[in-house]
């Protein structure tokens, strides 16, 4: 999308977007290889330019990666979400119903196997301060 500009008006090169998202450019790279992100426009020299909704697509598959997720489930998510997003109700961009419940209900059970690995890793976290503070502890005595 030629003219591509974030909220405030201006596209941004790899570099910001990798300090944005705290990822690698390399890692941003990899994402558009595979076809999770891609950016929206391009300079007059031909490089690559995102936008604030590119930033945002790159921070879903960062927030996901920890959790666990693989490639496919992000991508999955992300195509899910894509498709809701494009529901325009009265058009011929309207979801059947049976397909918008299907992609409602796809969206519902990654946000429910997301709460559950928070959990699991909130548990981890306090079994591992658990373990540092004994640690604290016999170093006091």
């Amino acid at each position: 999308m030629p003219g591509a500009r974030t909220a405030d008006g201006e596209a941004m090169q790899i570099s910001e977007v990798a300090a944005r998202t705290e990822l690698p450019l390399r890692t941003i790279r990899q994402y558009e290889d595979c076809g999770l992100v891609a950016p929206s426009a391009a300079s007059p020299g031909g490089f690559p330019l995102y936008t604030d909704a590119d930033v945002a697509r790159l921070m879903v598959v960062r927030r996901m990666q920890p959790l666990g997720f693989g490639l496919d489930q992000v991508r999955e998510l992300l195509t899910s979400a894509d498709r809701l997003a494009a529901d325009l109700p009265g058009t011929d961009g309207e979801l059947e119903p049976a397909e918008r419940e299907l992609l409602l209900t796809r969206v519902r059970r990654y946000e429910e196997a997301a709460a559950a690995r928070v959990a699991d890793l909130r548990l981890e976290l306090t079994r591992a301060e658990e373990f540092a503070a004994s640690l604290r502890s016999r170093l006091t005595s």
